[in-house]
């Protein structure tokens, strides 16, 4: 397949990834190059481990069997979309946190009904993501707000999970970036062009990638329901940081007062209610047609 294209479908998964809710996995099951994509990160993964032992001669043979063809392009595409949408987000964030909670909500609440079929449920499974849901929706009350000035750690942490949910289909990096506070930082870090952070972002990032791409994957071989189970869990949990009103604001937007923790939910005002309910409903609805056109796929 032309390199372009190639670089058309990272581009599709990196406006994917940087949107709370949609995955960048899902998009690469769209285009049917999932399994190649995972096979090609984990043998980079390899690659790094042998380097890490010393085992340089190794290393190198294993770099040798990744599918560069195919990563490459694709990382030069979500690249460039991720640097061009960074500040039209940061902007909405700022200027209409309540309409972008919103939408953020639409879109998180249709990866749940689309990972919903991906497990085989049964009583303990089901019981497994009410408990993670019930936990994460009360843990997230005590969420102050945004991280404003992380630091080089938490940069660091943010980029090893993060990336980690790029190849897990319905779990959306941005969305644990969101769920951390760390959503708009990081946002600033590449709208801004601060090389520095972004460099410290960029290595937690391939550091993650490389010890927990095996992992994960080898995870969800062996314990793959359970695995989806308590992700679908995490999902709903995060229901409450993008409501809205107040805590959707409280997380994603500046104007929130990070002095009183574990703010509440509130009903929106009737004149409030339109804006975030249209674009949630318009998301629910863009995520629910990519899945269809997923599953549609020969």
């Amino acid at each position: 397949m032309a390199a372009a294209t190639r670089v058309a479908q990272g581009a599709l998964m990196g406006a994917a990834n940087i949107v709370p809710g949609v995955s960048g996995g899902t998009i690469a099951l769209m285009f049917g190059i999932y399994e190649r994509l995972i096979g090609a990160i984990r043998d980079g993964a390899r690659a790094l481990a042998r380097f890490a032992r010393g085992d340089i001669r190794g290393g190198i043979d294993r770099l040798r069997s990744v599918e560069w063809d195919l990563l490459l392009p694709l990382a030069g595409g979500a690249l460039i979309t991720v640097v061009v949408l960074a500040g039209f987000l940061e902007s909405g964030l700022e200027d209409h946190p309540e309409a972008m909670a919103g939408l953020f909500l639409g879109l998180v609440a249709a990866s749940i009904v689309v990972s919903w079929r991906l497990p085989d449920w049964d009583g303990p499974r089901l019981a497994l993501m009410a408990a993670v849901g019930v936990a994460l929706f009360a843990a997230l009350g005590w969420q102050t707000g945004p991280v404003a000035d992380p630091s080089p750690l938490a940069l660091f942490g943010a980029g090893a999970v993060a990336i980690c949910a790029m190849i897990l289909p319905g779990l959306s990096g941005s969305f644990l970036l969101l769920m951390f506070g760390m959503y708009e930082a990081i946002l600033t870090v590449i709208d801004d062009r601060m090389i520095g952070d972004a460099i410290i972002f960029g290595v937690g990032a391939l550091l993650g990638l490389a010890l927990f791409a095996s992992l994960l994957t080898r995870l969800l071989e062996r314990h793959r329901d359970t695995m989806l189970a308590a992700l679908i869990g995490l999902m709903v949990g995060s229901l409450r940081v993008l409501w809205p009103w107040p805590d959707g604001v409280g997380v994603i937007g500046d104007t929130a007062d990070t002095s009183i923790p574990g703010t509440g939910l509130e009903w929106p005002p009737a004149g409030d209610l339109p804006v975030p309910l249209l674009l949630a409903v318009t998301a629910f609805a863009v995520v629910l047609t990519f899945d269809r056109l997923a599953r549609s796929r020969p």
